[in-house]
């Protein structure tokens, strides 16, 4: 795995070169604009977010130094096999490496793979729900924002079960469908329902949503989620928080209900045993 790879036959897409800035990497874990996981970091990557449709190196920059903190408190990456599923175009690898890990990303959409103009080894293409890798052979699984674009959940998660070796870490964050931004660029009128949602979209903007109810977006929940782990005998919840929130904020996770709006972002660790 030295070297770029496809997980299947197709050849090289032809796509136009995208118009999105050159990538140059996350900021050094130093200069982050906050620290600790308080008040000011939230604010921090909110703000963050609302600029990444016109910024999108940048937004991604920022969350991949921190997922890199974020992961540190768990363990250490330093000279772990990382495979970063739904890597898209690799803008979390510098953050990785950086870290001392050995980094890899599997991504099915060749367009989104080359949109960061990162042409680098480590590249795979291939899906979460049927991930190109041996069983038990990557030291730590990561997922960000991926889960809620595949039709079937509970498959892409057992999947990152599967390829991580016992004793590793999965860490696995996505957006609730609940959560005001469950419906990405059609929010918040998905709440009224996602293909009403989309609808409108169309009719204001004149243009599909990127992100497709029942296509390319799925409603999965905080409550489905914490159940498909909880049930498994091959993986234990080493912590479960509102990925974008204060530490404080973990206890709205013991609130039926409430934790489907006020999570936003859930996040996962979990360890295989």
């Amino acid at each position: 795995m030295s070297e770029t790879v496809s997980a299947s036959n197709s050849p090289s897409s032809s796509a136009p070169a995208s118009a999105r800035p050159a990538y140059e990497g996350p900021p050094p874990l130093r200069d982050l604009p906050y620290a600790g996981f308080g008040l000011n970091r939230s604010v921090t990557l909110f703000k963050a977010h609302r600029k990444e449709p016109v910024d999108p190196a940048g937004f991604y920059s920022l969350i991949a130094a921190d997922s890199v903190r974020q992961l540190e408190r768990y363990t250490s990456l330093a000279g772990q096999l990382v495979l970063d599923v739904g890597g898209g175009p690799g803008y979390f690898r510098s953050a990785f490496l950086d870290a001392g890990a050995r980094y890899y990303w599997v991504e099915p959409d060749v367009s989104e793979m080359e949109a960061g103009g990162i042409d680098v080894p480590g590249r795979i293409r291939g899906s979460a729900l049927e991930l190109p890798f041996r069983s038990d052979s990557i030291d730590l699984c990561y997922s960000s924002n991926v889960l809620e674009h595949v039709p079937d959940p509970w498959r892409m998660c057992s999947e990152l079960v599967r390829v991580t070796q016992p004793g590793g870490l999965i860490f696995l964050s996505y957006t609730n469908w609940l959560s005001p931004w469950g419906g990405h660029e059609t929010a918040p009128w998905h709440y009224l329902g996602g293909h009403r949602a989309a609808e409108r979209f169309r009719k204001r903007e004149g243009k599909a949503p990127k992100n497709r109810f029942g296509e390319t977006l799925f409603p999965v929940s905080v409550a489905g989620t914490l159940a498909w782990a909880r049930q498994r005998n091959d993986v234990v919840v080493v912590d479960a928080m509102p990925r974008y929130l204060p530490d404080w904020a973990k206890v709205i996770l013991r609130v039926p209900g409430a934790r489907e709006v006020v999570t936003w972002n859930l996040a996962m660790v979990l360890r295989k045993v």
